[in-house]
């Protein structure tokens, strides 16, 4: 969006003229970095990226605009407050168990020149903290008691009971805002603002203009405090096909790439370009198959079949999964033991999951009663076949790719498999009111275990197949309220849901990303893919043309 509108014909030809600028190779300076994905962020703002607008788009531009307090060390580590490295806040303590303290760097600013201060912070956690503000943070914040500030760089977060997350909670899902700016702003007239069409922020890159439709413009924070990042504007380009993402970094009007999606092919494409190079990093998201324990549309019944837990192992047992993740992924995935994406720090030292034994898949099977009697290859009980119906979204080539081989495995095992292929809309619906036999789910998952009660345990809210175990939900407790390490319990959280198979866990990919190779220093976050980008260098012997843009 423009920050001023042209009062002429001619000024309007030429405003259109520049926005339809191709971001071409021949057109920029080696300085600017244009990435291309998938969706527009829309609004890029801590406390107000709720509902449709907590995505991923909205998350990763706002984390070059705002800082948080603290980040994540390499071992994305969610417990206590070791593994954690300074932002806003060079340095921290704990006065108690109930009580961290944190000292703002006073070389902060926010881009406007104005220092931060500790009243930002409180007055950003009081909105998080605000249901009727910000409905998903206040939930997740609920144990906080009262975040104040002692003089201008200190503030104080109190919380209600002592738990290993403490600090995680306060530095992961707040970056603090301007309150010399927001301040005496009601929620609609912020929602209404000028300043979420141009963000004011705090941290490497400031906000220059926003086409919608096209591309959102940064710029590099000349006077920030933790150094000028080398890499002077960033473009970050709109393109929804998959296609035509890989197509624009091909011919060089892109730089970077996050998430390169399956087939294998698409990897094999840039890996050929000699300019581009290939950076996995640890995905948050875990795939599964999930098999509902309720008759579909009556949880006050069973599911005649996949309520007997001998099924539902046996079709994890009768799967080969390796296969399966490599015909889709290549080397870029794993097989998860229990629902633990890459990015979990729990999935560490758990135990390897099982490979595919169709014999013992047999062997339980028959003990269950289901045997082929009338010879025409899928098993039957009590003139019931062994026919179940697997829900999948269109909209899912990795999905749909496996469904079809899945189908096969278990065809081999006498289980019957009718792929149901839906429109988004029908197969959320179809999900959430549980009329489903198994469906394909995907889970993206915070760097918190903690977020593991939402789907496995009894309450949980997405819970949508009733799995119900009180051994794991004692276990989740322990581990959440727990103040020592609660790897330990975790560990066992996964080692009974994978015993108990209410899903069979598919795959934890690796998110892939391309990158020009005449950027160095690339580090791409797990958490935020383009967290660390200020930190990128730019070799100054592969300079492109600088031909004007």
């Amino acid at each position: 969006m423009t920050r001023s509108r042209p009062r002429t014909f001619l000024g309007t030809a030429l405003t259109a003229l520049v926005l339809v600028c191709p971001l071409g190779a021949q057109a920029r300076d080696p300085n600017t970095i244009v990435i291309v994905t998938g969706q527009q962020a829309t609004v890029p703002v801590p406390t107000l990226m709720e509902g449709a607008d907590n995505n991923l788009a909205n998350l990763e531009v706002a984390d070059q605009l705002f800082l948080r307090l603290a980040g994540f060390g390499p071992s994305l580590t969610t417990v206590g407050e070791r593994d954690f490295v300074p932002r806003l806040a060079r340095s921290w303590s704990r006065q108690d168990s109930l009580t961290l303290v944190f000292d703002l760097d006073p070389r902060a600013r926010w881009h406007d020149g104005v220092p931060v201060t500790g009243a930002d912070v409180v007055f950003t956690f009081e909105r998080a903290r605000n249901p009727a503000i910000a409905p998903r943070l206040a939930d997740l914040l609920r144990h906080i008691s009262s975040v104040t500030a002692e003089g201008e760089r200190r503030v104080v977060v109190r919380f209600s009971q002592p738990y290993a997350e403490q600090f995680y909670d306060v530095v992961y899902h707040v970056a603090p805002l301007p309150s010399h700016l927001l301040m005496g702003l009601t929620q609609d007239e912020l929602k209404r603002s000028e300043f979420v069409r141009n963000p004011v922020g705090n941290g490497p890159y400031r906000w220059v203009r926003s086409v919608p439709g096209q591309f959102i413009e940064l710029a590099a924070n000349k006077r920030f405090f933790l150094g000028r990042p080398a890499v002077a504007r960033v473009f970050v380009r709109i393109a929804a096909d998959p296609d035509a993402r890989i197509n624009f970094l091909l011919s060089g009007e892109a730089d970077a790439l996050e998430n390169i999606v399956p087939p294998i092919a698409n990897l094999a494409r840039i890996e050929a370009a000699r300019n581009l190079r290939l950076v996995p990093v640890p995905s948050p998201t875990v795939g599964y198959l999930l098999f509902n324990q309720r008759a579909p549309g009556d949880p006050e019944r069973p599911h005649p079949i996949l309520a007997d837990r001998s099924v539902r192992r046996a079709i994890t047992l009768s799967l080969d999964r390796q296969a399966l993740v490599q015909s889709v992924f290549g080397t870029y995935a794993q097989v998860p033991f229990g629902p633990a994406a890459p990015i979990l720090w729990i999935r560490h030292n758990a135990p390897a999951p099982l490979g595919p034994d169709p014999a013992a898949a047999g062997r339980l099977l028959s003990a269950a009663g289901w045997v082929d009697r009338d010879g025409d290859g899928v098993l039957d009980r009590d003139g019931r076949p062994l026919l179940l119906r697997l829900n999948f979204p269109n909209t899912s080539a990795v999905r749909g790719q496996m469904a079809l081989q899945v189908q096969e495995q278990l065809r081999r095992v006498g289980i019957a498999i009718e792929l149901q292929r839906l429109e988004v809309p029908v197969w959320l619906e179809r999900r959430s009111g549980g009329h489903f036999d198994i469906d394909f789910s995907s889970a993206s998952q915070d760097p918190s275990p903690s977020g593991l009660t939402q789907s496995w345990s009894c309450s949980g809210g997405d819970n949508v197949a009733h799995y119900c175990n009180a051994r794991v939900d004692t276990l989740m407790e322990r581990a959440i309220r727990g103040t020592g390490n609660p790897a330990d319990s975790w560990h066992e959280v996964l080692r009974q849901i994978e015993d108990d198979a209410p899903a069979t866990f598919l795959y934890a990919p690796s998110y892939v990303h391309a990158i020009d190779r005449r950027f160095g220093h690339v580090t791409i976050r797990p958490e935020s893919s383009w967290l660390e980008l200020r930190q990128w260098t730019v070799e100054r012997a592969r300079e492109r043309p600088r031909s004007g843009y």
